[in-house]
């Protein structure tokens, strides 16, 4: 489908869960046998003749694959992927527009001190701070459940509903939601991550 559609780009999430080394005790045969459909397909991306590629020279497809274990993969499919990019936590200037985005539909008191939060938020990665905003998000209602003791439907029937947890996010609130998620690397994570960059990396 992709080379009938192209120009194409093929995204593979968590490619790790399909390429991981083969050989392992644990492997069954059709894990085996994808894998090495797999390594087929791949080397048909890039194996067209010199004619081939001038008629098909509009019709690109670009395989694109992200993992958080770059180390489990195959050596074979490794080799495939001509480019490989070590994409780091977020600075404070990326962090800052996480920020931005997941709260882009969110109130939120004048009392926010954005700056403390990036100071706070060092290490973070852009998922955690998007369940951080997701926690923070959620303060407002578990407020008034734990308040009035109310079951959750009975919240949700009441008409006045939206507007009791339609208030501004504090905060005290963004703070509170901060202390229930961590950050998800560790520095160990951190060093593994450049170690196999400085290896096997590709500008």
């Amino acid at each position: 489908m992709a080379r009938f559609y192209a120009p194409t780009t093929i995204f593979i999430d968590e490619v790790d869960s399909l390429g991981t080394k083969r050989g392992e005790s644990n492997e069954c045969e059709s894990s085996r046998r994808l894998k090495s459909e797999l390594l087929v397909q791949m080397d048909g991306m890039s194996s067209l003749s010199s004619e081939e590629k001038k008629e098909e020279n509009m019709k690109i497809v670009m395989v694109l694959a992200a993992t958080n274990r770059p180390w489990d993969l195959d050596e074979a499919l490794r080799r495939r992927f001509e480019k490989r990019v070590y994409v780091p936590l977020p600075n404070e200037r990326g962090r800052a527009e996480l920020f931005r985005l997941n709260l882009a539909h969110v109130k939120l008191s004048d009392n926010v001190d954005f700056s403390k939060l990036l100071k706070e938020t060092e290490g973070y990665s852009g998922a955690d701070i998007a369940n951080v905003c997701r926690e923070a998000a959620m303060m407002p209602m578990r407020k008034r459940l734990l308040t009035n003791h109310s079951d959750i439907l009975e919240l949700i029937s009441n008409p006045n509903f939206k507007q009791e947890i339609d208030c501004p996010i504090t905060q005290e609130e963004i703070s509170e939601a901060l202390k229930n998620i961590s950050k998800s690397v560790s520095q160990n994570d951190l060093v593994a991550y450049e170690n196999w960059t400085a290896e096997f990396k590709s500008l």
